[in-house]
């Protein structure tokens, strides 16, 4: 005789069944489930509301935490957030300097390395006037901006027969790509071109965020900021260039 089962109770028979998969586990409960999803929402709230906040505010949220959990919530997001500010860091110190290479290097240090990084390159001419302003402001860069693979070659050694007319000529590389090209420096300040326009290209192509406190020009509007307002505290200082910085960013 077959004996009905409902598969929904919760029996000791059921569970005998469960295990031998004769009938299907239980969906969650309606009431797990509404659970689970407010947790989430809560824990993407509470990373929404520490998103913004710099290392100097965690710690003191960390500090007048009165909810032993919430004071756990964000001990664990502050150590995720030094861990990828470490991680940055490292990043930033990776090339730090000019690599000039030859055309049996190009593929390597150049195409290939673009998949890790942007890269940019500068076919220069020794005796020409913009290309001597270009290497200046590449080796300025290349300090400031050490995540971005800086490089140099001679353009005729590049590519054969390429025109001194053409030269200085910068690349941009990214996942074995030119993103982006300039012939000679006239449509990028010319002879005249300063650190603003090389950085405003790495922040046109995605090298550097926009908010990226090393910038020149956001420099400057920190320290029009600074100069305009006068501070009572070392702390109303300190908030303020939490302000103008950004969190995932170190000043030089």
């Amino acid at each position: 005789m077959q004996v009905e089962v409902d598969p929904n109770e919760d029996t000791e028979w059921n569970d005998i069944l469960r295990a031998h998969g004769i009938i299907p586990e239980r969906p969650p409960s309606p009431s797990q489930v509404i659970d689970e999803a407010i947790e989430r929402a809560r824990e993407y709230q509470e990373l929404h509301r520490l998103s913004d906040k710099s290392d100097s505010e965690l710690s003191a949220l960390e500090d007048e935490a009165n909810n032993s959990s919430e004071d756990e919530f964000i001990a664990a997001y502050r150590r995720k957030r030094l861990q990828e500010l470490t991680q940055l860091q490292i990043q930033r110190q990776k090339f730090g300097r000019v690599f000039p290479v030859s055309k049996p290097e190009y593929q390597k240090d150049v195409t290939d390395a673009s998949k890790e990084c942007f890269v940019l390159v500068h076919l220069s001419l020794q005796q020409n006037l913009q290309s001597k302003l270009l290497g200046g402001l590449f080796m300025r860069a290349a300090e400031k901006f050490g995540e971005v693979k800086f490089v140099d070659i001679p353009g005729s050694r590049a590519i054969e027969g390429y025109p001194d007319r053409n030269c200085p000529t910068l690349l941009v590389y990214k996942d074995t790509d030119v993103k982006k090209q300039y012939v000679t420096l006239g449509l990028i300040g010319g002879d005249g071109m300063r650190m603003e326009d090389l950085e405003r290209i790495l922040v046109d192509v995605g090298a550097v965020k926009e908010n990226d406190s090393r910038l020149a020009e956001n420099k400057r509007s920190k320290k029009r900021y600074d100069e305009d307002h006068d501070y009572d505290t070392d702390d109303e200082a300190d908030l303020t260039k939490n302000k103008y910085a950004d969190d995932d960013d170190f000043d030089d």
